[in-house]
C-alpha cells in the first residue's frame, strides 16, 4: 500500500529471486535524497543522478549475482522500479502525465519524452552506448529502461542526439529521464488527463 504523508507519494517494496535480492524505497515528492547500493559503481552513479535531477528520494539495495555479470541486477532493479512507479502514480489523477527534457553533458545531448499512460512502449535511440564504462556494460542502459517502461506502464522515447564520450552520453540520458519523469508525475490539477476519463 502506498503511504500518503503530507501529500507525499512514498512506498517501499522488496523482491527476491535466485538471481537478485532487491529492496527499493521511492518518494516521488522528495528532494533528491539518495542511498544507492547495487554493487555496480557506474549504475549507482546513474541512479543517484536520476534521483537528484528528478527530485526524488530513492533508496536502492540490490544484492545480485555479480559473479555472472551485472545484467540481472540492472534489469531487476528496473523491474522493481517500474512496478513501484506504477503503484505510486495510482489512477494518475491530477498528474501532468507528459514530460519532455533535453539535457546536455559537455559534448553530449540527450532527449527524453515520457507519457505516464499505462501503455508500455520504449523507443531507444541510444546508438553508441556500447562497450563498457569501468565494469559496466553500456548495453544494460537500454535493458534498464525497457524494464522500467514495461513494468511502469510508460511510453518512453529516449534519444542520444550528440556525443562522443560514452560516460557523458549515459549520464545525459539518465538526467533527461529524471527531468522528464519528474515533470510528468507532478500534480498540476485534480483530473485524469485523458479524454477517456481513465489511463490504463
Amino acid at each position: 500500500m502506498v503511504k500518503i504523508m503530507k501529500n507525499k507519494r512514498i512506498k517501499k517494496v522488496e523482491r527476491k529471486t535466485r538471481e537478485t535480492d532487491i529492496a527499493i524505497e521511492w518518494n516521488l515528492d522528495g528532494t533528491g535524497k539518495v542511498d544507492i547500493q547495487t554493487g555496480i559503481g557506474f549504475f549507482d552513479h546513474m541512479l543517484e543522478l536520476f534521483a537528484v535531477h528528478g527530485q526524488f528520494d530513492l533508496n536502492v539495495v540490490c544484492k545480485g549475482d555479480l559473479k555472472v555479470d551485472g545484467h540481472h541486477s540492472v534489469e531487476d532493479v528496473g523491474i522493481v522500479m517500474g512496478k513501484l512507479l506504477s503503484e505510486l502514480v495510482g489512477d494518475k489523477k491530477g498528474m501532468a502525465r507528459y514530460g519532455l527534457s533535453y539535457v546536455p553533458m559537455d559534448e553530449s545531448l540527450a532527449r527524453c519524452v515520457v507519457d505516464v499512460s499505462g501503455r508500455p512502449y520504449l523507443v531507444f535511440g541510444g546508438e553508441g552506448l556500447k562497450g563498457k564504462v569501468g565494469e559496466f556494460d553500456l548495453e544494460l542502459v537500454e535493458e534498464f529502461f525497457r524494464a522500467v517502461s514495461t513494468y511502469g506502464g510508460l511510453t518512453l522515447h529516449i534519444d542520444v542526439l550528440h556525443g562522443s564520450n560514452t560516460h557523458h552520453k549515459a549520464e545525459a540520458v539518465f538526467k533527461a529521464f529524471a527531468r522528464s519523469l519528474g515533470a510528468a508525475v507532478a500534480i498540476v490539477g485534480d483530473k485524469i488527463l485523458s479524454s477517456k476519463g481513465m489511463l490504463e
